[in-house]
């Protein structure tokens, strides 16, 4: 079985707005990421982005400027990112399990991947990151907030991750 990071995007791997991130311009890689998805890779991780991308159903933006952004995004980080899951639902709109807190799109990289929840990590910045890891046995970690009452752990950023994922 293999071990994984799950990578909530906006928020731990990008900047977040308020009003969105799906252009090029406004895609701005956080600090450290890179390094640390190099150092996560490095010790056997699988890389795998769970995301709520709500703006499609809004009709804020597309699914080619969603996947434009993240092709950006695979080219900046030399495509370690092995597979990127995203939602583009919104309760507004449409109902989804896809959604976060929902578990279906974490199931999907379970069983495609064969990964060992036991031996994974979530790293989201907002509880809702975290509801369907909890439920799936995988450790989580907040970053960049501490209102989660859920969090195993909290951290600043994905580089301070690291040092709890390590142990």
């Amino acid at each position: 079985m293999n071990k994984c990071v799950f990578l909530d995007r906006d928020g731990v791997i990008n900047k977040d707005y308020v009003d969105y991130v799906y252009t090029p311009e406004k895609f701005e890689v956080l600090p450290g990421v890179k390094d640390a998805l190099v150092s996560l890779k490095k010790a056997g991780y699988l890389l795998v982005i769970i995301t709520n991308q709500s703006g499609i159903a809004k009709g804020i933006y597309t699914r080619e400027q969603m996947h434009e952004c993240h092709q950006l995004m695979q080219q900046e980080f030399d495509f370690m990112i092995d597979h990127i899951y995203y939602a583009p639902w919104h309760p507004t709109v449409t109902e989804s399990l896809t959604r976060k807190p929902g578990t279906l799109m974490f199931e999907k990289a379970i069983a495609k991947f064969n990964i060992d929840t036991n031996h994974s990590w979530m790293v989201g910045d907002k509880e809702r990151d975290l509801v369907p890891a909890k439920k799936l046995g995988i450790k989580t970690i907040q970053v960049d907030n501490d209102d989660s009452r859920m969090a195993d752990f909290k951290a600043l950023n994905l580089a301070d991750a690291l040092e709890i994922i390590f142990g």
